[in-house]
């Protein structure tokens, strides 16, 4: 009876002598998390026209919030659903959040800006 070939790297794995960005590597990445991840690029990182106010503030807040949930909600993960689950949830709140955001400072006549370049 031969053994996986996952099992021998597991346990090099655990013993240290593979560092973890190999064995995060050879783990593939889960569909929610590719969601969340391309949603975390889309988190405004400045102001909408370079105004600070109670919207700004509560999208950050809310940001940090969602980034502090999602890591809660993955060490408490025990199956592959949770760990969906929460991926899931963190993707859908940055969204509902930076949509939310952008809404209420167009309500306020101030919209995000974008930029096309045409060659």
């Amino acid at each position: 009876m031969t053994k996986p070939a996952a099992i021998p790297f597991l346990a090099l794995a655990l013993s240290g002598a593979i560092g973890a960005t190999a064995v995060s590597a050879a783990i593939p990445m889960l569909y929610e998390e590719q969601m969340a991840r391309a949603e975390e690029a889309l988190i405004i990182t400045s102001p909408i026209a370079g105004i600070e106010n109670r919207f700004w503030f509560d999208y950050r807040i809310d940001v940090t919030e969602a980034q502090k949930e999602l890591s809660s909600d993955l060490r408490r993960a025990s199956d592959l659903e949770d760990r969906r689950d929460a991926w899931e949830e963190y993707a859908h709140e940055l969204k509902h959040e930076r949509v939310h955001y952008i809404e209420e400072m167009a309500e306020r006549g101030y919209r995000m800006g974008r930029v096309i370049i045409v060659d």
